[in-house]
């Protein structure tokens, strides 16, 4: 029996159950990287032994009739801009190549409390810019439902390692779509969770008012509940928000009958694809079929969203950039002094897709534009 395609809720039960063990469980998810990994290329980091110790850890635990926790024993994945203490986190830059951080990120330390299965780091774009992660510093990431298209970004490893069943869940990262954008590209659940939802500390920054750590999962349950289990205020974190937890499970629901769907008219634009429209139209229409009540809204600021992303982004990304210069750590190029030395560095080991951001946010942000441009 395979067991690498089945969700995470399924999985609990049948490790609660005893019909399976979490080193099963392990041995079949990494049976299929071995399998698919070649052509995927989701991850960028494999931490195989650690995920067997983690596996036999949970085995033991549930032998001994422990309390088990909605992801022991469970094989997940980490996007790597999300900080793992003693684990390389490289942001898929060469500027990181060998930063191995000294501490776990938030999310991290939440998610060790479950006793889950970490697999690895998966790739993405670099320092999270892009959509396809092709800016990757190390290799492309390939769809796995088609391996001549691209599974999106920026966190598509972690999508396609959901997707090809490499991993039963993984976390992302979204700025402007780097989690919706490459969940849709491959068929799985992504969320972005609401700004100050979860904790900020331990992700490497890029756009500080717009970076969310989300999930993508193979269901909405899975979604429900992980969400439940990395969220909260963080003293760690001056922008996360002081709100109470809910039990997002029990919004979970067998049907969508009467259920209001808002489907703004903005979003139908000139030059969408055929395919895609048509795609959601019939989604539409099932959804009717099935109870739910679909109402046509007006998002009337849509115009100018990618407009305003391509200032902030970039702005906050030229600002958060600023600190890799070679001195404090990461990867440095040397030069005749100091200043040549940070030029070096900054150009021969960034990407092409961040160097221009970093021009762009620059420009927004220098005297003179800052006015007319950020403000």
């Amino acid at each position: 029996m395979r067991l690498y395609d089945k969700p995470a809720h399924v999985l609990h039960d049948m490790l609660k159950n005893k019909e399976i063990t979490a080193a099963e469980l392990t041995k079949d998810v990494l049976a299929r990287i071995d399998e698919v990994e070649g052509d995927v290329q989701a991850y960028l980091t494999l931490t195989r032994e650690d995920a067997q110790k983690q596996a036999a850890a949970a085995d033991q635990n549930i032998a001994a009739g422990g309390k088990i926790s909605y992801l022991e024993g469970i094989p997940g994945a980490i996007k790597d801009n999300i900080c793992t203490n003693g684990v390389k986190t490289t942001c898929a830059s060469k500027i990181l190549e060998h930063f191995v951080p000294p501490y776990d990120a938030t999310v991290i330390t939440k998610l060790k409390k479950q006793q889950p299965v970490f697999l690895g780091k998966t790739n993405m774009d670099e320092f999270a810019m892009g959509g396809s992660t092709e800016n990757s510093a190390y290799h492309v990431t390939r769809n796995p439902w088609n391996l001549d298209c691209v599974p999106g970004g920026s966190s598509g490893g972690s999508a396609a390692s959901v997707a090809a069943g490499t991993a039963i869940w993984a976390l992302g990262s979204d700025t402007g779509g780097s989690i919706r954008q490459p969940a849709s590209f491959c068929g799985v659940v992504g969320l972005k969770p609401t700004y100050g939802r979860i904790s900020r500390y331990g992700l490497v920054a890029y756009g500080s008012s717009l970076d969310q750590i989300g999930t993508l999962t193979r269901d909405v349950t899975d979604a429900a509940h992980i969400l439940g289990i990395i969220a909260g205020q963080d003293a760690m974190d001056s922008t996360s928000a002081n709100v109470e937890v809910p039990c997002f499970g029990k919004a979970l629901r067998e049907d969508v009958k009467g259920l209001k769907i808002g489907l703004p008219k903005e979003y139908f634009v000139d030059g969408m694809d055929p395919e895609v429209e048509k795609a959601i139209r019939t989604a539409i229409e099932d959804y009717k079929k099935l109870g739910a009540e679909v109402v046509e809204i007006s998002l009337p600021h849509t115009k100018y969203a990618i407009s305003a992303y391509y200032l902030i982004a970039p702005a906050e990304a030229a600002t958060n950039l600023e600190r890799y210069d070679g001195v404090s750590y990461g990867e440095r190029v040397d030069g005749e002094d100091l200043v040549q030395m940070m030029t070096n560095t900054r150009t021969e080991l960034f990407g092409e897709e961040v160097k221009r951001r970093i021009l762009i946010g620059n420009y927004a942000l220098s005297a003179g534009y800052s006015d007319a441009y950020y403000l």
